[in-house]
């Protein structure tokens, strides 16, 4: 079973949803997603662990302050907070996209909390990274009309990367797009404006390194990352998309749970 429940910290109320019991996990997601993006993968995961998936802050059913405080140490930090709130001393963490550069922080900055990291597509943002990446991105950025039709524009901006007629996955895209409101396209600006390459030094915690072979965003950058961080692993899945955790939830469970419990 899931269970949802709000928690309440330093810098607003955090929605999380739960399955399982065991070592905690705490789980991260892309923007503009929700936890929604793991609802088929925590059932899996809550056979071993205590498995928690969160609304980053500004996401999903969280709170959602005033934009211009966003940033990834600051997301970090959140997330840590609400480890804090559940009584979680230690933990692993697995993130996807922009939850992965957020585990990638929270490793670095807080080693004695973390266990293990699980980063699934994660980009590689370093200088040159930023500089491609100093103006704002056209993904998810879909400009509100009164007609509805961003509605649409957002629909076809991801369609390319998720699997072909697949309504379910773009319908449940969309519905957090929506709730993230500006945030969409902020996020993505967020990442690239992180100083990765200084933080990768500084992470001790065991690392697995998936990259999702049909990711066009994200693959390129894997095994760079991989060969960047001492001593983690890498694995590839084949046939991996941009929304690999709910298109390939059986297969992300079993890469995350064969990795911890290898530990």
């Amino acid at each position: 079973m899931i269970t949802r429940r709000f928690v309440d910290v330093p810098a607003g109320t955090i929605h999380c949803a739960i399955a399982g019991r065991g070592a905690p996990v705490l789980l991260l997601h892309q923007t503009p997603r929700s936890w929604d993006e793991y609802r088929d993968v925590l059932p899996l995961l809550g056979r071993h662990f205590q498995a928690i998936a969160i609304d980053t802050i500004g996401y999903g059913d969280s709170s959602k302050p005033p934009l211009g405080n966003d940033s990834i140490e600051h997301w970090a930090e959140v997330a840590t907070s609400v480890a804090d709130a559940l009584g979680l001393a230690r933990f692993a963490v697995v993130g996807h996209h922009t939850g992965a550069v957020i585990a990638i922080e929270m490793a670095a900055a807080y080693p004695e909390r973390i266990d293990a990291a699980v980063l699934s597509a994660s980009p590689f943002v370093d200088a040159a990274f930023r500089e491609r990446h100093a103006v704002p991105s056209h993904i998810d950025n879909a400009l509100r009309r009164a007609d509805g039709s961003h509605l649409a524009e957002l629909w076809r901006i991801r369609q390319p990367w998720y699997p072909e007629g697949d309504i379910d996955l773009l319908e449940r895209f969309v519905v957090d797009a929506v709730k993230a409101g500006p945030r969409a396209a902020e996020g993505h600006a967020v990442v690239a404006r992180y100083v990765m390459e200084t933080r990768l030094p500084l992470i001790r915690c065991p690392v697995l390194v998936v990259g999702p072979t049909a990711d066009p965003h994200a693959y390129p950058a894997a095994r760079p990352l991989s060969e960047r961080i001492a001593g983690s692993r890498y694995l590839e899945i084949a046939g991996g998309m941009v929304p690999l955790p709910d298109q390939m939830p059986e297969r992300f469970a079993e890469a995350v749970t064969d990795f911890l419990l290898s530990l």
